[in-house]
């Protein structure tokens, strides 16, 4: 039986990243993980640029004016958005620039339009104001030959924004995992299913996990279910396997089906299983592994507890194995409504419901059976009770992991 810490701690001695690396259009590589550093190739911005609408002027001729005792400058014309200044500025004079305009030359400061009035060519300035106060400078943003984005990054739209504005249209990529998922268990039936006989189960699991790899940003596989048959099941996991780079396994609630389920996933390959029992509530029978360098996660049936060890395991698996250099937690933190009382020794991880109130946010425990998929539906994610905790009591801010 492993804790939560040390499972995470195998987790990224195990995996390694695929070496399997793709150009791509950069209109496509949302959520594709950088394959090689990125670096500037030009200065953003390439000119002097205004933070505000106002007058770019040279900022010691504003200095002393105040509402009281207001500078006077002379208007010297007006820059139009995405062409240069008509002319310099000279000492006494103010031009009008929009935000994001050029800075004409000779001046080095703009004070925003709030702060003057404008009496048919005169400026009044009421407010003094610093060398380089509301204006961006060459390369303050970006600068050229600097490193842009680290291999390992995990394209978001910021960073997309980012490389085109270099003017780069296309960027290697580390090929996005293609994740396998099986059902097991005589008790699990098709969802398109009309009618369950006594004690049948659609497959639910199937359809939550594909859409969270979805949503992640995998390319997700669906091998359907195996019944409780240890040579069945051993010949069709190893052949999704076979055409995947990770294969997720959930299992059935029949007694043979626990007995030869770790067996199964260590015939799949060596090095084999490296976790089999995580303490943790709920999903104690984690069972992970590592065949020939494709990963393979071993979830338990119940639906909650087979979305709380995937948010939580999976995730960080499959970020690893896409090469991700920083994992994504989406954390916030919230006040929990009601005393949870937990057993030391052991991790435990309750849903929780968001709520806003009195300018600030709670968590509201769902309280259930890990069988409950009602749960997770009511629930925007999991709070964590550490191991050497007795609980969280009523009114403390706790961290929520979020599922949306």
């Amino acid at each position: 039986m492993k804790s939560v810490e040390e499972t995470f701690d195998l987790i990224s001695r195990h995996i390694k990243p695929l070496t399997e690396y793709i150009t791509i259009p950069l209109t496509e590589a949302l959520h594709f993980v950088l394959a090689e550093d990125i670096y500037a190739l030009e200065n953003v911005p390439d000119f002097r640029r205004s933070t505000v609408d106002g007058y770019a002027v040279k900022a010691k001729d504003t200095f002393g004016s105040s509402e009281s005792m207001p500078g006077f400058l002379t208007l010297a014309g007006e820059v139009q958005m995405g062409e240069v200044p008509p002319r310099l500025i000279q000492a006494g004079e103010a031009m009008y620039v929009p935000t994001g305009g050029m800075l004409p030359d000779g001046s080095d400061a703009v004070v925003m339009i709030e702060h003057c009035e404008d009496l048919a060519g005169l400026i009044n300035v009421f407010k003094q104001i610093a060398p380089g106060e509301n204006v961006i400078s060459v390369g303050e943003d970006i600068s050229k030959g600097a490193l842009l984005l680290e291999k390992g990054t995990k394209l978001r739209s910021q960073e997309l924004g980012a490389l085109a504005s270099q003017g780069i249209t296309a960027v290697s990529v580390i090929r996005k995992p293609v994740i396998g998922y099986l059902s097991s268990g005589d008790e699990i039936v098709p969802i398109e299913t009309e009618s369950l006989a006594p004690g049948e189960i659609r497959d639910m699991n199937g359809m939550t996990i594909g859409a969270l790899v979805d949503e992640w940003g995998y390319s997700f596989q669906y091998g359907g279910i195996v019944k409780d048959n240890r040579e069945e099941f051993e010949r069709r996991a190893k052949e999704l396997l076979a055409r995947t780079d990770c294969l997720i396994v959930s299992g059935g609630s029949s007694v043979g089906t626990k007995d030869y389920s770790v067996e199964v996933i260590q015939s799949l390959g060596n090095p084999g299983v490296f976790v089999h029992g995580v303490s943790i509530k709920p999903g104690k029978p984690t069972i992970l592994s590592l065949a020939e360098n494709k990963p393979v996660i071993g979830l338990p049936g119940h639906p909650a507890s087979a979305v709380i060890i995937f948010h939580l395991f999976g995730k960080a698996i499959l970020e690893l194995l896409h090469g991700a250099r920083k994992q994504e937690r989406q954390l916030t933190f919230a006040k929990i409504t009601k005393n949870i009382p937990s057993s030391p020794g052991r991790t435990d991880y309750v849903r929780v419901r968001l709520f806003e109130e009195n300018d600030d946010w709670y968590a509201e425990p769902i309280i259930g059976k890990s069988g409950l998929i009602s749960t997770l539906v009511q629930s925007d994610g999991m709070i964590e009770i550490a191991d050497r905790l007795e609980g969280v009591q009523k009114g403390e801010r706790v961290p929520v992991r979020i599922f949306r």
